[in-house]
């Protein structure tokens, strides 16, 4: 699914930070140096990390991933793709606590966080896990992180979140009917945010594994938040996180940044 919703035109955040990595690889590789440790932080064997495996031509990957059935079928893609490259995995959520497998630590590690995952987490949030990070990585290693910009509202508030509701009738048997909500969006400035709603049209009940809730004409279930960062405050995040911004790449139209930070 989350494939399909990359693929519509509104959801500018993938493509563009693919073709910031094609275009930004070969420097990103110069930076990086000879036969790193490309660590990925949300295994895929998606285009972006392809990218970066042929331009840097790293001695070794890890793919940390929660989800161990994906992490061992991306990972394996991986190995068969590239027969020369050592393909290590780790079922691990990197949000918590861990580190590295013996014997990568001393081989320079490349931390690789895209997708704008970063701004899924609140300011603070994105500070302590980046902070996690630093505990992670040894000292001189690299950390590639993709971050959405803030732009125009009309870019910004065209998002979607009405799969929910099917899913809750579908996975939770939940009696609700979606044609009583419709998606909201916008962006709050004063926090630097989308803010993502369902708004419900009429008063009604809906029941959820036998809990009742109530609403009224007009209120609003608050699903998500997606903050958004200018360079300038992106990098001031890191910084007290305790990494210094080596360079960053943007496209054309300044819609997405990827930056290239080193543990200090």
């Amino acid at each position: 699914l989350f494939d399909r919703i990359c693929e519509q035109p509104e959801y500018y955040p993938t493509r563009t930070e693919e073709t910031i990595l094609a275009e930004a690889a070969d420097e990103i590789a110069t930076i990086a140096g000879h036969e790193a440790t490309l660590i990925e932080l949300g295994s895929g064997a998606s285009r972006k990390v392809r990218l970066l495996l042929e331009a840097m031509r790293p001695s070794s990957y890890l793919g940390i991933d929660i989800s161990r059935d994906f992490l061992l079928d991306s990972t394996r893609r991986l190995a068969a793709d590239y027969p020369w490259l050592e393909v290590h995995a780790a079922c691990a959520d990197f949000c918590c606590n861990m580190a590295l497998p013996d014997g990568l630590c001393c081989e320079r590690p490349v931390g690789f966080f895209p997708g704008s995952s970063i701004g899924n987490f609140d300011p603070q949030a994105a500070e302590d896990f980046l902070r996690g990070l630093h505990s992670l990585l040894p000292t001189g290693s690299g950390l590639l992180v993709g971050v959405d910009l803030v732009k125009d509202k009309p870019t910004l508030e065209a998002a979607f979140n009405l799969n929910l509701l099917e899913r809750l009738r579908h996975e939770l048997h939940a009696k609700i009917d979606p044609a009583n909500f419709v998606h909201h969006a916008f962006f709050n400035e004063a926090h630097s945010r989308i803010e993502m709603h369902l708004v419900s049209q009429l008063p009604q009940v809906v029941t959820i594994e036998g809990e009742r809730f109530s609403f009224l004409e007009g209120e609003t279930i608050h699903t998500e938040n997606s903050y958004k960062y200018t360079l300038e405050g992106f990098q001031a995040l890191a910084g007290r996180a305790g990494f210094e911004a080596l360079s960053s790449w943007t496209d054309a139209n300044s819609l997405f940044s990827v930056h290239y930070l080193t543990r200090a």
